[in-house]
C-alpha cells in the first residue's frame, strides 16, 4: 500500500526566516558595560582638560588648555563607540546597539559644542588678545586657522 506523500516542513533554521538574537543577559551586561567605560573615557578626558587650567598658587592666573586635542580625543571614543554598535548590531545584540547609539549621540553634541566653543574662543583672542583667557599673542593652536 502506498502512503500519501507530505510536503516538507518548513525549517526555520535556514534561508531568510527570523534571525538568531544575541542571549540577552549578556546583551545587556555587554551594552551597560561599555558604556560606562566610554563614560570613564570621557571623564577622564575632560578631567585633564579642567586640570590644566587649575592652579594652586593662587597669585598665577592660569588658562585651561585649547579644546581641540581634547576633542580629537572624545571623537575617537565616539568612533569605538560607533564599532561597538555596527558589531553588536551584526551579532543581533539589540540593547547594546540602543546604548552605543546613545553614546554616539552624546560624543556627537559635545564635539560640536566644544568645537563651537573653541571657535569662539580663538576669535576672541585674535580680535583682542588681553580678553580673559587669552596668552599675550592669542591662543592659537587651531587646527582650522
Amino acid at each position: 500500500m502506498d502512503l500519501p506523500v507530505a510536503p516538507p516542513a518548513f525549517d526555520a533554521t535556514t534561508g531568510s526566516g527570523r534571525r538568531r538574537r544575541a542571549d540577552l543577559g549578556a546583551d545587556i551586561g555587554a551594552g551597560c558595560g561599555l558604556v560606562v567605560l566610554e563614560l570613564i573615557a570621557l571623564a577622564v578626558i575632560f578631567g585633564l582638560w579642567f586640570l590644566s587650567g587649575l592652579s594652586l598658587d593662587p597669585a598665577e592666573s592660569v588658562s585651561p588648555d585649547p579644546l581641540w586635542n581634547y576633542l580629537a580625543a572624545v571623537g575617537g571614543v565616539g568612533v569605538l563607540a560607533g564599532v561597538a554598535a555596527a558589531v553588536a548590531a551584526r551579532a543581533g545584540a539589540v540593547v547594546t546597539v540602543a546604548g552605543q547609539a546613545v553614546v554616539v549621540g552624546l560624543v556627537c553634541v559635545v564635539v560640536f559644542g566644544g568645537v563651537a566653543l573653541q571657535s569662539h574662543q580663538d576669535e576672541r583672542c585674535r580680535d583682542v588678545p588681553a580678553a580673559t583667557g587669552c596668552t599675550g599673542s592669542g591662543q592659537g593652536g587651531s587646527p582650522l586657522t
